[in-house]
């Protein structure tokens, strides 16, 4: 996932690197003839794997096929339980599916084939496909299509516990040709029934422990029982296998709470044999550190509650999905810098229990102004930093300006560092163990996310979650791989030649597949029941079906009793694009479904060129706030009508991307959103206005300041630049649907120009709570992702005249509570169906005699519920010159200055001497640079 390769993804180039290998991890490879460990000597083994059984030299893997012709042929796909689908295969000779226990099959072109323990004869298909089966494996080339008799079919369960091989002979039994079978269709149809499984993972009663693992494809799983995070298994009983479901178990007569475990799993591998994986539980519900041992527990045993916790409800204060205010914040980010909590406390979530701390008293004033959500930066189990034993570079300062001092030791610290933005997920259910007190103890990470969520509770907050289903953080048999060590090959996304799709930087997860789906779902209904999490934002959703994200909402609110929010990135592209393999959950693709996905329409607008660009191109490509025509930079080269353009994508967003709201081009004609073009896609897409999430900064790509540093001519005063940005953010507020900021906006966060701080370290992504600093020129950004723009940015960066002072950093921050304040007061600008904006929002001030810097929005609130003003007029100026906007319609009207804005306490005090409006003409004066609200009560 990167934005070289999908420019419009507003996402930065590849985060999600897993950088190292659990301590003392190996695999151990067995002699021919030596007899594998004892179950309990392997839980105690230092090697993570042990090959029971080499696959023979030459043998068939996921990437090589033995055809004769070519070794990169498409593999078969198994469709259901009785067909598979060969593509480029004919029908001649005939087919064969051999198996073998031991996986020991080879298949070589013009020989017989060895190692077999039995055979079953295929049949060509010639019936039409199943209708659902045609539609799932639409993206499968064109091929033979076979069929096992009814008595093959009847062994495909044990057969899929062994190595299965798909060969064409000719009439003499030579090998015409031969593939391994993709095996995902025939699993989900063999083991439907697994998909209501109620008890994977742990369960404890007063007297049992059950552990549930699905691994249908498994010929031995013991489970490793360990008396605590540390020390050697005690035992290593053996697991039941269900043939209905695929699902081992075992049950301990025993309240094991406390114990913690892990699996030895004997499973065929492709390309490496028969082994025997020691893994955790893919549903582990907490770990020890560096997430070794899964641990034995009950989410509701009270030693993992807070006092209160059971007690204690979530703010109540959005009753439909267009009130939220969101602010999108990291765990350590949050508190790492700051000197008022306590020092064992910084980096962690009991950070946020210091309500008197500088960052709590920050949350609590947004809070009070406003905002409703906070998202937190991925908090569930992640491979990326040593939780144990991370570290933190330490870097000389003062580093000013365009030093690369700062950079190579954040770099040459980065693989044992304690930063990650997290988006490189280990286990799915369990929170992370670095922002613990204590990662090896696994209640601690339990209870102290459950305080950290009460206490964002107490602070008027409800707790979203940044949640990544699309992608693991490794696969195969590598040490941090779970899920493709239980079940190889079924829980990953596989091209035609059965390598891993990773369109996501990572390796992409299948949640069409049964059980990844089902496995997604039943994450997030956990973190809804038990932490109590309000919101989930999804990275990359558009690479799960929307079919799977629709009943992960039925399934979330039937289980939490309450609407849950859904949003997510809707970034149509790679393997699954355009409906290439399903319905997506895409931008388009999820109208109508209420679930929420971010818009880059108004963020490109706002801001200039697109989350892509690098080089130049930074500069050249000015957007609405930042001088697009009126204020030009030295390298601009936009027209008045890319200004005029540019504003009715920005009015695009105000609307809130909604398909059928008409408005007025700038060529004078009248359309609906969904018939003006962004991109070759229509700029209106959303069917209501909770299906868009509006923001002009995240966490991706550079902050809104560094973005401004590139693209305002350099001599714009950081007063000025301190307006601008507000702008930015005042547009946001205004818009239709949810509004979504980036921590830190409001306080001109810069990241020293980084385009993708995923893993830049604390240096990077500081925050400063107390106000004196937004960090900007603190050294050149690491060299990996930034270094093609280091000859832009080293001026930039050396210019001490970009940097905000404290008063800049104030009006910024005062100016953007009043914009929360005024969003917040008034449900016109939280308008709840697009009928509403419809009929309630219009654009003043458009077509080809507009006035091109100033964007002007009416709001009709008679009789609107909670609407709080019979009319509401607001104006956007984003030029450095005041302007004057005359409108007959108004003429005669009582408007007066908002009261937030018209209040002594106002942060930008221009506008109660320099706003007036003359009822007798209609004229608005606005200052420069200003974002200005009018009423009629």
């Amino acid at each position: 996932m990167t934005a070289e390769i999908q420019p419009k993804l507003g996402i930065s180039s590849c985060r999600f690197a897993a950088r190292r290998l659990v301590s003392g991890v190996a695999i151990a490879l067995l002699a021919a003839g030596a007899q594998a460990d004892a179950p309990l000597d392997a839980c105690n083994a230092s090697a993570f794997q042990t090959v029971l059984r080499a696959a023979p030299p030459g043998s068939i893997t996921p990437s090589t096929v033995s055809t004769g012709a070519t070794a990169s042929a498409p593999q078969a796909v198994w469709l259901n339980r009785q067909l598979l689908q060969w593509p480029g295969a004919d029908t001649g000779g005939r087919f064969v599916l051999y198996h073998s226990a031991s996986g020991q099959l080879q298949a070589l072109v013009g020989q017989r084939v060895s190692g077999s323990d039995g055979a079953l004869a295929l049949q060509p298909w010639q019936a039409k496909l199943p209708t659902a089966v045609a539609q799932r494996f639409q993206y499968v080339k064109p091929g033979a299509v076979l069929a096992l008799t009814a008595t093959g079919a009847a062994q495909l369960r044990s057969l899929h516990r062994q190595q299965l091989l798909l060969v064409q002979e000719d009439a003499t039994g030579l090998v015409l040709r031969a593939t391994a079978i993709q095996s995902a269709g025939a699993l989900d149809d063999l083991y439907a029934a697994a998909g209501r499984a109620p008890d994977l993972g742990v369960r404890i009663s007063p007297k049992h422990t059950q552990l549930a693992l699905w691994a249908p494809t498994a010929q031995r799983v013991n489970a490793c029982l360990f008396d605590g995070a540390s020390g050697a298994a005690t035992a290593a009983p053996a697991l039941r296998f269900d043939p209905a479901t695929g699902v081992w178990r075992y049950r301990q007569g025993a309240n094991l709470h406390g114990h913690y475990y892990s699996y030895l799993v004997d499973v065929w591998v492709p390309g490496v044999g028969l082994v025997r994986n020691r893994v955790t539980d893919p549903y582990a519900l907490s770990l020890n550190a560096d997430s070794q041992r899964s641990y034995i527990t009950d989410l509701n045993d009270p030693q993992h509650k807070p006092a209160g916790w059971d007690s204690h409800t979530a703010p109540q204060r959005v009753t439909a999905p267009t009130d939220m205010a969101i602010y999108e914040l990291h765990v350590r980010d949050f508190s790492i810098q700051d000197a008022t909590v306590p020092a064992a406390q910084r980096g962690k979530y009991l950070a946020f229990t210091a309500s008197q701390s500088n960052g709590m008293r920050h949350l609590q004033a947004l809070s009070k102004a406003g905002m409703t959500d906070v998202h937190l930066l991925p908090i569930f189990d992640i491979a990326s930093v040593p939780e144990a034993t991370c570290t933190t570079p330490a870097i000389a300062t003062p580093a000013q300006g365009d030093s690369e001092a700062p950079q190579a030791a954040t770099t040459a610290g980065a693989a044992t560092d304690c930063f990650n933005w997290g988006y490189d997920p280990l286990h799915f259910n369990a929170p992370e163990g670095s922002y613990a007190s204590d990662a090896n103890d696994g209640a601690a990470r339990v209870k102290e996310l459950r305080q950290m969520v009460m206490a964002l509770h107490a602070a008027g907050l409800r707790v979203g979650m940044d949640v990544v289903y699309n992608h693991t953080s490794n696969a195969g048999q590598h040490a941090q791989s779970v899920l493709d060590r239980v079940v190889p090959g079924y829980y990953h996304r596989l091209n035609d030649q059965g390598v891993i799709e990773r369109s996501t930087c990572c390796d992409n997860t299948a949640t069409e597949n049964r059980m990844m789906g089902k496995l997604m779902v039943d994450s997030v209904e956990l973190w809804a029941k038990h932490y109590r999490i309000d919101s989930f934002r999804f990275d990359l959703m558009a690479h799960q079906p929307r079919a799977v994200m629709e009943t992960l909402q039925q399934r979330v609110n039937k289980a939490t009793g309450r609407h849950v929010n859904l949003i997510g990135e809707g970034w149509n592209f790679g393997e699954v694009a355009s409906g290439a393999r399903f319905v997506q959950a895409s931008q388009l693709s999820l109208n109508g479904s209420g679930i929420g996905t971010f818009s880059d329409r108004g963020r490109d607008a706002v801001r200039g060129g697109s989350a892509g660009d690098n080089g130049d191109a930074q500069i050249r490509n000015q957007g609405f706030i930042n001088g697009m025509v009126y204020e030009r930079n030295a390298l601009s080269q936009a027209t008045p009508t890319d200004l005029l353009r540019s504003a009715d994508m920005v009015r695009v967003g105000l609307a809130g991307s909604i398909r059928s709201f008409e408005m007025q081009t700038y060529t004078g004609e009248r359309k609906t959103l969904a018939q003006i073009d962004y991109a070759g896609q229509p700029a209106g897409y959303a069917s209501q206005p909770s299906e868009v999430v509006n923001y002009v900064e995240n966490h991706d790509n550079q902050t809104l300041w560094d973005a401004n540093a590139f693209k305002l001519p350099v001599a714009t005063s950081t007063e000025d630049r301190a307006r601008v940005q507000t702008l930015g953010l005042a547009i946001n507020a205004f818009s239709q649907g949810v509004a979504y900021f980036h921590a830190g906006t409001e306080i001109l966060r810069s990241k020293s120009m980084d385009r993708n701080s995923f893993d830049s370290g604390d240096w990077f992504n500081r925050l400063d709570w107390t106000y004196q600093t937004n960090y900007f020129g603190t050294g050149l950004p690491p060299k990996a992702d930034n270094g093609e723009s280091w000859p832009l940015m080293r001026p930039l960066l050396a210019n001490p005249a970009l940097r905000p002072t404290p008063g800049d950093i104030a009006l910024a921050r005062d100016t953007f509570q009043d914009l929360l304040k005024i969003r917040a007061g008034s449900t016109l600008f939280r308008l709840r169906t697009a009928a509403d904006i419809q009929t309630r929002l219009t654009f003043p001030n458009t077509g080809p005699t507009q006035n091109p810097v100033v964007l002007a929005g009416h709001l009709d609130g008679r009789g609107y519920p909670g609407a709080a003003f019979q009319e509401l007029l607001y104006f956007v100026n984003v030029d450095k010159m005041a302007q004057a906007i005359t409108l007959p319609s108004e003429i005669g009207k009582s408007y007066q200055l908002h009261p937030v804005q018209a209040a002594n306490t106002a942060a930008d005090a221009r506008l109660r001497n320099a706003a007036p409006f003359d009822t007798t003409t209609g004229r608005f004066t606005l200052p420069a640079r200003s974002a200005v609200v009018y009423v009629i009560r």
